[in-house]
């Protein structure tokens, strides 16, 4: 009986000792409260005009969290209908070119979900970069990848500047900015308040550079403006105590547009007349439900924005990578690629990995379609 007893002793204490080493890295994962990280930020934001009584709040109002308590037709479809969230077979995956970028020329490669490597003008941008395995605060629980990435983040060429659009897991990696910070000296361009779990995460604070929307910094011989998103931000239990945004890229004669996470509002004809017109657009078509409509635009929506904001060739991101939502794995390109049919829009839908010369962009293949299943 005793030896019963100081078994069950000895086995409690392992599962416990082995739940706290998988769970070491959560506190780090949650980030910072940034109010708290010293008065020069936390004024910064306060006399942000999207700020007040301690948050941050869209330009055009609406319901912009997830709902904590799906209906019931969603929880319903999310025990059932877990095949069709997959690939019906293996992602192809492309290894991107190493050709050193053209000095007056825009290409770029979409490593899946919102990671994407712009080269323009001789200068390469990282786009929310994300490398880990599962979009989560802990690695052994939340959605997990359902293709590899196509290189090794230590494999990727030099960059000049890292862009990220808002802290969600499934953009802002904790592992990936980690080693970022480790092997490089880019700058990372942050909405307000951003900078405050990049350095906590071990980022010098001369890296790190804040904006509100519709200011500016210069990096690399490019203007870096941060504008608009109709999103919204947390890590952990507290909500939009960071800014959400999206990104114009500008070289001496060309432009690009990151979406970063949005709903579709009224404020991208706005930014197009700001800003635009652009040469390539990235926009999210996937994670979209009726559930949130506000904060994920689907893919008719995405070809909108577009046209408001003056695009040229859309290329499309969010989706692919990880199931965030609970429309069939390929929809959102499928209805992309219709659309931009019967609109007359200029798409481009790569292969992970697969570079893309936005002046000679290839045609879209359906490659999605031709999957075999494994």
């Amino acid at each position: 009986m005793a030896d019963s007893r100081t078994s069950k002793r000895v086995l409690a204490g392992a599962v416990v000792a082995a739940a706290g080493w998988a769970l070491r890295d959560v506190p780090a994962e949650l980030g910072a409260r940034p109010l708290r990280t010293g008065e020069r930020r936390a004024a910064r934001m306060r006399r942000s005009p999207q700020f007040k009584d301690g948050v941050f709040y869209n330009s055009m109002p609406g319901r912009t969290e997830v709902p904590v308590v799906p209906p019931p037709n969603l929880v319903r479809e999310l025990i059932t209908g877990g095949e069709k969230r997959r690939p019906p077979g293996t992602v192809p995956l492309l290894t991107p070119s190493v050709v050193p970028p053209s000095p007056d020329g825009l290409r770029v490669v979409w490593f899946g979900h919102a990671s994407t490597l712009v080269e323009i003008e001789g200068r390469r941008v990282l786009f929310d970069p994300v490398w880990s395995k599962r979009v989560s605060p802990s690695q052994l629980v939340g959605p997990k990848r359902l293709h590899p990435v196509p290189v090794a983040l230590g494999a990727l060429p030099p960059v000049d500047a890292i862009v990220i659009s808002h802290d969600h897991y499934d953009h802002l990696d904790l592992a990936t900015v980690r080693a970022l910070a480790r092997t490089g000296s880019a700058p990372f361009l942050v909405p307000l308040g951003i900078g405050a779990h990049l350095e906590k995460w071990g980022v010098p604070p001369e890296r790190v550079i804040e904006l509100d929307w519709e200011e500016d910094a210069q990096v690399a011989g490019l203007r870096f403006t941060a504008t608009a998103a109709r999103h919204f931000s947390g890590r952990a239990f507290t909500r939009n105590e960071t800014l959400w945004g999206s990104w114009v890229v500008a070289g001496a004669g060309r432009k690009v547009f990151y979406a970063g996470d949005s709903g579709y509002f009224e404020g991208y004809a706005g930014i197009g007349a700001r800003h635009g017109p652009f040469d390539l657009t990235l926009m999210p078509i996937g994670a979209y439900s009726p559930a949130w409509p506000d904060i994920h635009m689907n893919p008719e929506e995405a070809v909108n924005a577009h046209i408001d904001l003056g695009g040229n060739l859309l290329l499309p991101v969010h989706w692919a990578t990880f199931t965030l939502a609970l429309h069939p794995w390929a929809e959102p390109v499928d209805r992309l690629w219709r659309e931009a049919k019967a609109r007359d829009v200029r798409i481009v839908a790569p292969r992970p990995g697969e570079t893309v010369d936005v002046e000679a962009s290839p045609a879209v293949d359906g490659w999605w379609e031709t999957l075999i299943r494994g």
